[in-house]
């Protein structure tokens, strides 16, 4: 199957205009790149909340300033972006959940790749980017 994400302005407009990003697997470990990436987005003015269900609640308190849910359906209010950094075998069931959550963009890290479920995504009306880093597109267009 043929992958193309969206073109670099549809990339940079996401990445110029804060909202709400959900951190699907971010961890509490600082040497993880999915904490890193979440205070990335935080830094420049994103609300992110961390989704990770082997975490309690409070696991990103300090850190993030947020509750940290066990799943998108868990979370009150909109999401925006859902920002995955789980294994390619669990993004089917995320895109699902983005989907429900009625997001508006899945973004799926480096080496995340699903291209059924970056399909359904598509056709429910997210914008879907997969194998890409928000710290290196931030880098490479601005």
């Amino acid at each position: 199957m043929r992958f193309e994400n969206p073109p670099d302005e549809v990339i940079r407009g996401i990445l110029s205009r804060p909202t709400t990003v959900a951190v699907v697997g971010c961890s509490d470990d600082p040497a993880r790149d999915s904490l890193r990436i979440a205070k990335l987005w935080k830094s420049r003015g994103y609300r992110v909340i961390p989704v990770n269900p082997t975490l309690n609640s409070d696991a990103h308190a300090a850190t993030l300033g947020e509750t940290c849910y066990a799943d998108l359906d868990s979370i009150p209010g909109a999401v925006e972006i859902v920002d995955v950094f789980r294994r390619s075998e669990f993004v089917s069931a995320v895109a699902d959940e983005a989907i429900r959550k009625r997001a508006k963009i899945l973004w799926c890290q480096l080496g995340v790749i699903d291209y059924a479920a970056a399909e359904r995504a598509r056709d429910a009306g997210l914008t879907v980017i997969m194998d890409r880093c928000p710290a290196i597109e931030y880098s490479r267009l601005f």
